[in-house]
C-alpha cells in the first residue's frame, strides 16, 4: 500500500455544496409529508455512510431519528452472493417514513435486497439518498431518489469510502491507483 496514487474526484467543497443541494431537495420532499409529532427515520448503511450521513443530517431543518445497519456479502476477499445482516435496525419502522443513505452504489445488488428486507417490515414510505452511483457497472436496478454524484468506474476512496479500511477520513472523494 505504499505505492499508491491519488486524484481528486470530488472535493470537499464540491461534495459539501451538492449536500447542501441534497437537503433542500429532501426537506421539499418531506415537508408536508411529516405529520405534526412524525420524526424522519434516516438509516446509513454502515460503514461507508457515516460521513455522508453526518454531514446530510445537519443540514436537514426536519426532525430526525437516526439509525444505521449494516450488511456484508464478502467472507475474505470473495464476495459470497449472500447479503448478511450484521447490524439491524434498532428503532421501529412500521409505518414510518423512512430515507437510506448510501455511500455509493456500483452493481445494485446490495441495495435491492436492502430495500426488499426495510420493505418487508411494511414502511410507509421508503425513499433512497445515495452520494455516488456508478451507472457502468449497474446490474440491478434501483430507485435513487435524491443522488449526489454519477461516477466513472474507478475505485474511489475517501469521504466515508475506504479501502481496507483505509482512508475514510479523506475530506475528498480520490481514485485510488496502486502503482
Amino acid at each position: 500500500m505504499r505505492d499508491q496514487a491519488f486524484k481528486v474526484l470530488l472535493s470537499a467543497e464540491s461534495i459539501e455544496t451538492r449536500i447542501k443541494a441534497l437537503a433542500k431537495e429532501i426537506e421539499r420532499y418531506y415537508q408536508n409529508r411529516l405529520g405534526s409529532d412524525e420524526d424522519l427515520l434516516v438509516v446509513g448503511v454502515l460503514k461507508g455512510s457515516f460521513i455522508f450521513l453526518a454531514d446530510l443530517v445537519r443540514q436537514i431543518s426536519l426532525p430526525i431519528e437516526i439509525d444505521f445497519l449494516e450488511v456484508s456479502s464478502y467472507s475474505g476477499t470473495e464476495s459470497t452472493g449472500q447479503l448478511k445482516f450484521i447490524r439491524d435496525l434498532r428503532a421501529t419502522v412500521k409505518g414510518r417514513h423512512i430515507l437510506l443513505v448510501e455511500d455509493i452504489i456500483d452493481t445494485g445488488f446490495t441495495m435491492s435486497k436492502i430495500l426488499e428486507h426495510l420493505q418487508a417490515m411494511e414502511v410507509r414510505d421508503l425513499r433512497l439518498c445515495s452520494l455516488l452511483f456508478k451507472p457502468s457497472r449497474n446490474q440491478i436496478a434501483v430507485n435513487i431518489d435524491h443522488l449526489g454524484f454519477e461516477i466513472e468506474d474507478k475505485f474511489v476512496i475517501g469521504y466515508g469510502l475506504d479501502v481496507d479500511e483505509r482512508f475514510r477520513q479523506l475530506r475528498d472523494i480520490v481514485i485510488f491507483e496502486e502503482n
